[in-house]
């Protein structure tokens, strides 16, 4: 069985870093982008099973990017895990309305991080 690929979109080099790792340390196969437009070129040209990405970054947002993602026919069923220091009400109203399946607040336990993909895998 082909390993899960999961797209982890993070402008900053150690938290893309500490993903990767605890990624593939659970069978992941990592593919990284490095801002929001990155994001939605990788997941464009190879539809990943899932996408993790934090919410600022430069060039283009991760709600922009997941608004995007969902606008299209092959990426819209794509699941997607948002990552975000934003806590407030209306910062993850605002990241489900714009699409995505979870909205998860810095800082975060990787493992959790883990657990709530493989979650969302296994709807």
């Amino acid at each position: 069985m082909a390993a899960t690929t999961v797209l982890v979109v993070e402008d900053d080099p150690t938290i893309l870093q500490l993903l990767e790792v605890n990624f593939e340390m659970e069978g992941f196969t990592v593919v990284a982008a490095v801002d929001g437009a990155d994001g939605l070129r990788k997941a464009t040209e190879a539809p990943p099973d899932i996408i993790v990405s934090d919410v600022m970054m430069p060039n283009m947002s991760g709600i922009e990017m997941v608004e995007a993602l969902k606008a299209q026919p092959e990426t819209k069923g794509i699941p997607i895990i948002l990552l975000s220091a934003k806590a407030q009400g209306g910062d993850v109203r605002q990241g489900l309305a714009a699409g995505a399946d979870e909205y998860v607040t810095k800082p975060f336990e990787p493992l959790d991080l883990i657990d709530r993909v493989n979650a969302l895998l296994a709807r």
